[in-house]
């Protein structure tokens, strides 16, 4: 078997390089890039504060654990898609899923949900399925400009 690796070689001595440059430019060039990255770091932000900021820290331990993580996945998402949107934005429709865990989790999660923490979920939910099919609908528009089937 050949070995087609680049080991100990530079980035920049790579045979794609060009079009790799290119393709990363053209999706950083279009503006509606960090429109979307940015509310979704947010939201993955409130996502983590949530417990405390709405008051459920104390009586619903097991869902305040539950957003922090789910928080933090949404932000490892937001920063993959602005570090390397070129392969994280096909990830848009995994943001669309955490959406619909968000607002269904109170339920599933515990059997009588207090409402200040279920309308949390449920907002915060929303926004991030918005989010997430904005960005696969920024991501379905670039694939057909430029014609990209990957």
């Amino acid at each position: 078997m050949a070995d087609i690796s680049h080991r100990g070689e530079p980035m920049t001595a790579h045979p794609d390089v060009h079009e790799m440059r290119a393709r990363y430019d053209r999706m950083l060039s279009r503006r509606d890039v960090a429109m979307i990255d940015a509310p979704i770091f947010l939201l993955g932000l409130y996502c983590i504060i949530s417990p405390w900021v709405v008051g459920f820290s104390a009586t619903q331990a097991d869902v305040a654990t539950h957003n922090l993580i789910v928080g933090i996945a949404v932000g490892l998402l937001a920063l993959g898609f602005t570090v390397t949107p070129e392969r994280m934005y096909g990830m848009s429709w995994a943001l669309c899923a955490v959406g619909i865990w968000l607002a269904i989790s109170p339920w599933v999660l515990i059997t009588d949900p207090p409402m200040s923490l279920a309308w949390n979920n449920i907002i915060v939910g929303a926004l991030a399925f918005l989010l997430g099919l904005m960005a696969a609908w920024q991501v379905r528009n670039f694939r057909a400009e430029t014609g990209a089937e990957t």
